[in-house]
């Protein structure tokens, strides 16, 4: 088995799906993001939204929970390489953060993940870069976030 067999370079993997409830909404935008159309439905209706929606860090906090819920045998790949499993650490960020559209109250959301590629750390040999393509959808099939993620992983 290789690592891209194992990553499952280039296959998009469904994380899961979350309905984003009002008084879920409301208390994730209490404790982190206390923007009024998050926070009072009577006052979101007068936004540029219309509606109360979830803030986009609820939506993308809401990926990585599912992200790691689903792991990576998800796929079904478990590692028969040579040496030991690859180990998956940290990740050193993400780029190219887009909220395309809000997530109303209600709104069930799916979550999905592409492993885009990998290659070596050369300050930290034995470790490795994996990109991530990471979306969700809406019921309607619109795309309500994007971003590429990172994750490092110790892979011989």
């Amino acid at each position: 088995m290789t690592l891209d067999e194992f990553f499952c370079i280039g296959v998009t993997v469904t994380l899961g799906s979350h309905r984003f409830e009002p008084e879920a909404i409301k208390a994730f935008a209490r404790k982190y993001d206390p923007q009024i159309l998050h926070l009072d439905e009577e006052a979101a209706k007068n936004s540029v939204f219309g509606g109360l929606c979830a803030s986009g860090w609820h939506t993308a906090a809401t990926w990585m929970k599912l992200n790691l819920e689903t792991g990576v045998e998800a796929e079904g790949a478990r590692w028969a390489g040579a040496g030991p499993a690859p180990e998956f650490g940290p990740s050193p960020g993400f780029k190219n953060l887009k909220w395309l559209k809000p997530v109303y109250a209600g709104e069930t959301v799916t979550f999905t993940r592409t492993a885009l590629a990998h290659r070596p750390i050369a300050s930290r040999p034995g470790w490795r870069v994996l990109t991530l393509r990471s979306e969700a959808f809406d019921s309607t099939g619109d795309k309500v976030i994007e971003f590429e993620s990172a994750v490092l992983v110790k892979a011989e």
